[in-house]
Order: structure tokens, then C-alpha cells, then sequence
């Protein structure tokens, strides 16, 4: 192996204590089909641990072949864990998925929200389901994830960090995890950058070395969402109005718009008023209205602030006094300085050191200290 980075050589720099301790542990690995999952098998591998693959199946295929991909997937995942020399498990998680996230996923949408699914998933089937049957089912001492996140334990305590990688980071996504989710999973890939996880593969000669990410629904695939979305909640139209409130056209339905939204709106030119892009700027759920502004730096765009609520704190009890830290309100966004104010146990009000665009009620409010992940919420609303 030719792989020139420090932290992968770090990696592969084990004693023969750690080598012996890592020995007598079972790792089981969410092989996914993609590079991440694979190269995390064989750097475990390489520890020493015991390693076996799972493929999760959450999600029952129908005639959509040109968006599920499940079966390719686990053809690569069976490749891989062949050219390892690992046993690949299979296993069928559509019920919990379609029970615990699904539904809420609809639900959410159904009232005009913008859910993020992916955060859910992990929560109760990557990390809950998944490890449970690891452990009960399968013996295993940890599981292991392709999940660019890290994890460092202090004082008794295992503390959720971002990946070294930041383009790539995915602790906004693992927000949910307890201390005992966070315990008994290991993150192989998240001291590396996507690049040299690539050039693993790349002369390891996986067959996953050059496959693009997913960017599609967890566990769903790569569909057309409007379409996809369709198929259960009925559309309902409505008027696109400016704030002024002149109608100037028609929605399919607010579930398939999101706040900060330019393209997809059908808003040509308008009579009399400037050219400028038309923006999404609020829903009125009471009269299913999608309320539009021009220009990306409206003011409308932007909040001082939110409600969260649903609150989750990796590894301490719920907020007593103000705290001051940094806060992602979606993903990729670069952090924002801020306060948050406990109001109840569930509930925190959370002020900007400056205003935000596009805040979006349904998304997560993650917050950090540093390279530590504290944990996070459901955006309730909005402070302008």
C-alpha cells in the first residue's frame, strides 16, 4: 500500500497489545456497497478486529428500477467483502423503516415541513436496529460505519467529533446518537479525507474505488422526488403570492417547495415589477399559499434566530443556563456563532451572532463546541 497520509499511517500503527486486545473483538460493518463502508472493513481488518459485513435492506423495492439500486448494492457489497475474505450477513429492516421513519418523513411533509429523513434513519435503523441485532443476533462487540464522524473517549464518556475531512463531515447527521450508540460504533473512514479513501479502494482494487456518493433519500434512492412523493400524499394547489399580496401563479402542492427555494417555482417575469429571482420565503399552511420574494438578500429570507424542540444532547443532561457555541442549521453550511437559551427541558430558544437565510422549520439545529458535536433539535420556528 502506497497511501502516503499521515493519518492513515497512524492508523495502521497499532502495537501488539492493541493488535491482541483488538483480536478478541467482532466488528460488525454496515456495508452499504459504497467506498466508504469497504474501505472501514479492511482498515479493521487491518486492527486486527474480527470482521463481518451486513447489508441492510430497508426498503422494499417496486417497478421503480430505474431509481432503487439495492440490488447493484449489494452486489458490490458482496464483491467487496469476497475480495476481503469477510462474511456478508443480510437483513431486512423495511418494516422498522417504514414504521419509525416513513411515516414520520410523510407526516412531516404533510403539514408543510421539510423533514431531513437521513438523521431519523440513523437514528433508528443505522444505529438502533442495526446495532441491536449486531449485538443480539450476531455477537458483535461494536459496529462499525462508513460515517466521516469520529469518536474520542474522555473520562468515561465517548464524545461525538466531526471528520477530519470537512467537505465530508457527517456529524450534523449522527446528532441523535446517545453515549452508548456512540460507544459501541467505530468510524474508520473519519480520520481520513475522501481522497485517500478512494486511493484505498483504488489499489486494493475494490470495485467500489470509483463509485459516485449517494445523494438521494436514505435508503430510498436517487428518484425523482416530486414523483416519488406523490404516490402517497395527494397534491394540493394553491396561489404563489408576494408579500404585498398580489397572486402571480400557481403551486402543485407546498410539499414540494422548501424555504430559500429559487428554481422549480414556474414564476416567470411579472408585469411591473424588476426581474430579480423569486425566492421562497414562507408557507401559509391556514391558506395554502407559497409566499414569494425577489432577490436572494430579502429580508424576509432571513431570522435572527429559532425555536428548537425534540432536543437531544450527546453526552449531557438538558440544558440548565445559556450556552454560547456554534450551530448548522443544514447541512454544509459553515458554522454559525451563537446563544442558546433553555425555556423547558425540551425546548431552547437559539439567537444568531447574525442573521440567517433560510431557516427551515422540519430541518435540524446541530450545535458544537469546537470539533465536538453537543447535539441538536428540531427547528420548530423561525425568529424574525
Amino acid at each position: 500500500m502506497t497511501v502516503s497520509s499521515p493519518t492513515y499511517q497512524s492508523l495502521m500503527t497499532l502495537n501488539e497489545g492493541q493488535l491482541a486486545a483488538n483480536r478478541t473483538k467482532k466488528v460488525i460493518v454496515g456495508m452499504s456497497g459504497g467506498v466508504d463502508s469497504s474501505v472501514s472493513a479492511y482498515i479493521l481488518q487491518q486492527q486486527g478486529y474480527q470482521v463481518e459485513g451486513l447489508f441492510m435492506k430497508n426498503w422494499e423495492e417496486d417497478d421503480d428500477t430505474d431509481y432503487c439500486t439495492a440490488a447493484a448494492d449489494l452486489a458490490d457489497a458482496q464483491a467487496v467483502c469476497a475480495k476481503l475474505g469477510i462474511h456478508l450477513h443480510k437483513i431486512n429492516f423495511a418494516a422498522e423503516y417504514w414504521d419509525n421513519v416513513f411515516e414520520y418523513f410523510l407526516s412531516e411533509y404533510k403539514i408543510g415541513r421539510t423533514p431531513n429523513p437521513d438523521i431519523l434513519c440513523n437514528k433508528e435503523i443505522k444505529f438502533k436496529a442495526f446495532l441491536e441485532y449486531a449485538a443480539e443476533d450476531l455477537g458483535a462487540d461494536y459496529i462499525a460505519t462508513g460515517h466521516y464522524v469520529r469518536r474520542r473517549d474522555v473520562n468515561g464518556h465517548s464524545q461525538l467529533l466531526r471528520g477530519l475531512d470537512n467537505n465530508k463531515d457527517q456529524s450534523y447527521f449522527l446528532y441523535t446518537l446517545s453515549q452508548e450508540q456512540v460507544a459501541q460504533s467505530l468510524f474508520p473512514v473519519g480520520d481520513l479525507e475522501k481522497t485517500v479513501v478512494r486511493q484505498i479502494a483504488d489499489e486494493l482494487g475494490l470495485i467500489t474505488a470509483k463509485k459516485k456518493d449517494s445523494t438521494g433519500i436514505c435508503f430510498i434512492g436517487e428518484r425523482k422526488f416530486k414523483d416519488f412523493l406523490a404516490r402517497y400524499l395527494p397534491a394540493k394547489p394553491g396561489n404563489i403570492r408576494t408579500l404585498d399580496g398580489e397572486i402571480i401563479g400557481r403551486h402543485d402542492g407546498l410539499m414540494y417547495h422548501t424555504l430559500g427555494q429559487r428554481r422549480g417555482l414556474g414564476i416567470g417575469g411579472v408585469k411591473g415589477m424588476a426581474e430579480d429571482a423569486w425566492f421562497v420565503v414562507e408557507k401559509d399552511l391556514v391558506n395554502n399559499e407559497l409566499i414569494v420574494a425577489q432577490g436572494h438578500d430579502h429580508p424576509a429570507q432571513f431570522s435572527k434566530g429559532l425555536i428548537a424542540q425534540q432536543l437531544h444532547w450527546v453526552e449531557r443532561q438538558p440544558l440548565k443556563a445559556p450556552l454560547r457555541c456554534t450551530v448548522k442549521t443544514r447541512y454544509r453550511q459553515v458554522d454559525i456563532d451563537c446563544e442558546i437559551i433553555p425555556l423547558d427541558e425540551q425546548t431552547v430558544e437559539v439567537r444568531f451572532a447574525e442573521p440567517q437565510i433560510a431557516v427551515t422549520p422540519g430541518q435540524s439545529a446541530v450545535f458544537y463546541q469546537g470539533e465536538v458535536c453537543l447535539g441538536g433539535g428540531i427547528i420548530e420556528q423561525q425568529i424574525r
